[in-house]
């Protein structure tokens, strides 16, 4: 009991440290998700969404870990997508133990319902939704996955990282541990309006790479920082200098 009672403690001072002063519905929500689940805001378990609490992908396979859950097997299903338009769809089943029938999830993903930092990635990004819904459907959790809202699906993990039946779950020690550089990004391009291109050229060139993903975590926070900062004191200022990226790419040859 003073273990929980401690996790809850510790969720709420992290929690109003990330997100500042929480409403009184958000900490009694925060105070039950904690309790039942174990879910922690330091390991990046659980994010604050507009006043919404989601539940991350890595916090799921760290709850079925937990829960000693038996094994989780994924298939692509061939007949509803179409790699062509780049549409994909997955069946995921939850072993909750052996010899467990299963709990059945499926996950969607295709260019429309995805952040335009991982086009390319609808594969993954639907595999890794279709875990989070069985495993939400297995374990009873009420809260909706990050991963599964169109701006902030993120790219997902493959397939070699979730357990078969025969094997136990467990986490794939990816950067799932913190709020994510890339959903804090989609955030800012979400509540500014901002163009999802323009600002990866912007960010290339602030970091000096040929592509953001191509830059260090150092100088993606730094850029995070600095598009914040201009958003909040000039936005269209902002939209001026984005502009001229589109311009750039214009005169290219």
């Amino acid at each position: 009991m003073d273990r929980q009672s401690n996790s809850v403690r510790t969720n709420i001072r992290l929690a109003q440290k990330t997100w500042g002063a929480l409403p009184r519905a958000a900490l009694f929500y925060l105070r039950k998700i904690t309790s039942v689940f174990g879910l922690s805001v330091g390991l990046g378990d659980i994010q604050l969404i507009d006043g919404r609490w989601y539940v991350t992908h890595a916090g799921l396979l760290r709850m079925a870990q937990r829960r000693r859950c038996h094994g989780i097997r994924t298939s692509l299903q061939e007949h509803v997508s179409d790699p062509i338009a780049g549409r994909w769809v997955f069946r995921a089943t939850v072993y909750k133990a052996r010899g467990s029938e299963g709990f059945v999830g499926y996950g969607d993903a295709d260019p429309s319902n995805v952040s335009p930092l991982v086009r390319g990635a609808e594969m993954r990004v639907a595999e890794t939704r279709a875990v989070n819904r069985a495993l939400r459907k297995a374990y009873g959790i009420g809260l909706c996955s990050i991963e599964e809202l169109g701006c902030l699906s993120g790219a997902a993990n493959s397939s070699d990282n979730h357990a078969t039946p025969n094997k136990p779950c467990t986490s794939n020690g990816s950067s799932n541990g913190h709020p994510r550089l890339r959903d804090q990004l989609c955030l800012l391009i979400r509540k500014y309006e901002l163009d999802p291109t323009l600002v990866k050229r912007y960010a290339a060139d602030f970091c000096g790479t040929e592509a953001l993903r191509d830059a260090s975590r150092d100088l993606v926070e730094a850029f995070i920082y600095t598009l914040a900062d201009e958003a909040a004191k000039d936005r269209a200022a902002l939209i001026c200098k984005l502009n001229s990226y589109h311009q750039l790419a214009e005169v290219k040859p």
